[in-house]
């Protein structure tokens, strides 16, 4: 039998470091890795294809259920137990989707019985993880068999082409298949909605103008910020933007 490839993900090096103790008396399994923070967990997984992902649920700039999320598009995806101090709302929510969850202080045994559990599931367990916070603060992106992550504030517009949506960054292009629908309702007014097929950051709005077709009419377009593309306005959203010229 081949060892169980763990990787522990919590913002408490305590944390991680009792549950590498822990899991010194379990027979079979290996720690490839371990991180402080959902982003780290979701770089290090790709990097050591771990089995199980040992997940704290609390933790800043990425909590662990938006981590699973991005976790789920691994190909292979890896089992996940949730690890947290909360046995309120957090646990009640989640256990039902996750592996497992264990909550701290984390008793060997428990810890035993979850790794014995994961070992005879995966890797349908992860379906219909939501957010733990009202937002994500990445879009993860399947590109090349590698997961990307892109962060929510380095993104100028979503643009809907066909079954996919378009983010565009500074930097560059990505193809997701999330749908403007969804990312309207997740973010509200962060990002507004110019056109039936463009979302675009209000930060990254920078003015506006008029500009006049060869058949002789006019359209308003958006100018925006860092990239040289424009963002056409549908004559029913020309409102917002003149809103934000005012503001």
């Amino acid at each position: 039998m081949s060892a169980i490839k763990v990787l522990l993900v919590d913002d408490e090096a305590p944390a991680r470091n009792r549950l590498r103790e822990l899991l010194q008396d379990i027979a079979a399994v290996t720690v490839v890795g371990d991180a402080k923070n959902g982003k780290e967990a979701v770089n290090l997984a790709m990097e050591h294809k771990p089995d199980i992902v040992l997940l704290d649920i609390r933790m800043p700039h990425m909590d662990g259920i938006e981590a699973a999320g991005h976790l789920q598009k691994l190909t292979p995806s890896p089992a996940i137990i949730f690890t947290t101090a909360y046995d309120t709302y957090a646990v009640r929510a989640f256990d039902m989707n996750a592996v497992d969850y264990l909550l701290k202080p984390i008793r060997l045994e428990r810890l035993r019985t979850a790794i014995e559990k994961a070992g005879r599931l995966r890797p349908e367990q992860l379906t219909g993880l939501q957010p733990l916070q009202a937002q994500r603060t990445h879009f993860s992106v399947l590109e090349r068999g590698r997961v990307l992550l892109v962060p929510v504030d380095d993104i100028i517009f979503f643009r809907a082409e066909l079954k996919y949506v378009t983010i565009r960054t500074r930097e560059r292009e990505y193809l997701i298949e999330d749908s403007l629908n969804s990312i309207e309702e997740e973010f509200g007014t962060r990002f507004l909605r110019l056109h039936r097929n463009c979302l675009v950051a209000q930060g990254s709005i920078m003015g506006y103008e008029k500009r006049h077709a060869q058949e002789g009419e006019s359209h308003y377009v958006a100018l925006l910020r860092d990239v040289p593309d424009t963002v056409a306005v549908s004559r029913r959203q020309q409102h917002l933007l003149k809103g934000l010229a005012k503001g």
